[in-house]
């Protein structure tokens, strides 16, 4: 075997080996309440972190600098291995899903999509409630980030895993000099700030497990609760007003909280034009939705529509996925624009998904530019975010992006209905998981269990490549990345 490939095991062994130790703290959950549930965690911890050391171990001293195309296979190789492995829970426990079921609960939470094919949340074991958040809180920041943080094993090839890896189109910006340091920089921020958000909720009102269990997947804006209602459970203003400030917060870079924590300033919050277009869609999206379900009667007052249109806008545009009262039977634009809040997505190196605002925003001045040069052909025009120029090269492969994100989309919409599936439910399924997003229409505006096991596949595929943003996953199939 070459040292390539010895390298790459070393890696695929040691995380299918950390992933194991994903189950402990469910397992301790589980044995403290006396929960049967304690023979499958530990069941799944012996038998995933000894299929991880059998394939760590033989290459353990293996050493090779990985190039940045090893990068988009390794990163790519993690994302769905971890899913893989991380599904057996769910089958050995309650719910007892099937292993199709299973890989889908788990890239669904890794992805922080929070899709579900589970109905019932509220009679499961709290260790399988709490193991199902813990998967949104890990996904959130990236489980390769999180690797390349913590793992010296894993230094070696760092910065090719860190940039296949992260999200956004500034995606080789560092914080910190050394990519570990900017990776444990970045974990700082976001674990300081669930710890408030598990303050807020239980000031507020939540148990001490639920405030925990909902601070780890809001600001990873990963959508899992432990109720079937949601944030409606509650049916508190309150507690919903909390969630709606923290799914923001995990929607903005979060290079710029490290900033502002390690600097102790908010000014460059008020100079990025990004995170200013990023509020400004919540307000109008908010806005219109609101008056869409007062008008409509859907509320007796405009501050109910207010606080329901507006929590849901914000659910959707941070890709969050977390409901009050669910929105797939509000009328008129509602639903449909709810949908498409989650195409744009939170700000470049945020833990939202879709295509991200500032890819938006350089697509629509690269749009107008070229209206202006219809009118001025002679005249010479910039695309310009922020004040400042976009290289002619960062322009083009924004709008490559934008074009097979899209495309794949519709591949996958396509590839739904050609297996049954009517077309509302397979347009707002494949949005719904290419966007890391949760929640539909039609037969997925609560659960997924409704689809088959093909679709079920794809829909667990789109997760993935959406978490990746399309270009990491789909230059794997292209012959040129496999011909030396």
């Amino acid at each position: 075997m070459s040292d390539r490939l010895k390298a790459m095991q070393r890696i695929f062994g040691a995380i299918i080996a950390l992933s194991s130790l994903i189950t402990v703290p469910p397992l301790l959950i589980a044995l403290a309440l006396g929960e049967d549930s304690q023979y499958a965690f530990l069941d799944s911890f012996l038998l995933i972190g000894a299929v991880g050391l059998m394939l760590w171990w033989p290459a353990r001293h293996a050493r090779y600098d990985l190039r940045l195309r090893d990068g988009f296979l390794v990163t790519t190789s993690i994302w769905v291995i971890a899913s893989l492995v991380t599904a057996i829970p769910f089958m050995l426990a309650q719910p007892f899903l099937s292993y199709t079921d299973a890989v889908f609960e788990a890239a669904s939470g890794l992805t922080t999509t929070g899709a579900t094919v589970i109905s019932g949340l509220d009679a499961l074991p709290r260790s399988v409630l709490f193991y199902r958040q813990s998967l949104n809180f890990l996904g959130g920041m990236g489980i390769v980030i999180l690797a390349v943080a913590i793992l010296p094993m894993l230094k070696i090839g760092g910065m090719q895993l860190f940039r296949a890896e992260s999200a956004g189109p500034t995606r080789d910006n560092k914080l910190t000099p050394r990519i570990a340091e900017t990776a444990r920089a970045l974990w700082m921020v976001y674990v300081g700030l669930s710890l408030l958000c598990a303050l807020a909720y239980w000031i507020g009102g939540m148990s001490v497990f639920d405030a925990i269990c909902h601070a780890m997947s809001t600001t990873a804006t990963g959508g899992f609760s432990t109720h079937d209602a949601s944030f409606g459970y509650w049916h508190s203003p309150l507690i919903d007003g909390m969630a709606m400030v923290f799914m923001l917060l995990g929607g903005i870079n979060f290079g710029m909280h490290w900033y502002a924590w390690r600097r102790a300033t908010i000014s460059h919050f008020q100079a990025d034009a990004e995170l200013f277009t990023f509020l400004a869609i919540a307000v109008i999206a908010t806005a219109i939705v609101s008056l869409n379900l007062f008008l409509a009667g859907r509320f007796d007052s405009f501050a109910a529509a207010l606080h329901h249109g507006g929590f849901q806008v914000v659910s959707s545009l941070t890709t969050t996925g977390f409901v009050t009262t669910g929105f797939s039977d509000w009328p008129g634009l509602s639903p449909l624009l709810l949908m498409l809040l989650g195409f744009v997505g939170g700000c470049a190196g945020s833990t939202a998904g879709g295509m991200k605002v500032a890819r938006l925003q350089m697509v629509v001045r690269q749009g107008l530019r070229e209206i202006k040069q219809l009118v001025h052909p002679k005249g010479q025009f910039v695309v310009k975010v922020g004040g400042k120029r976009v290289s002619e090269s960062v322009v083009i492969s924004v709008a490559g992006f934008c074009t097979l994100y899209l495309l794949s989309f519709l591949a996958m919409t396509l590839m739904l209905t050609a297996s049954g599936v009517d077309i509302l439910t397979a347009f707002s399924a494949i949005a719904a998981c290419i966007n890391n997003m949760g929640p539909g229409l039609g037969g997925v505006a609560h659960h997924y269990n409704s689809l088959g096991d093909v679709s079920i596949w794809i829909c667990s595929f789109a997760m993935i490549l959406g978490r990746l943003e399309v270009f990491t996953v789909l230059v794997l199939l292209t012959p040129q990345f496999w011909s030396e």
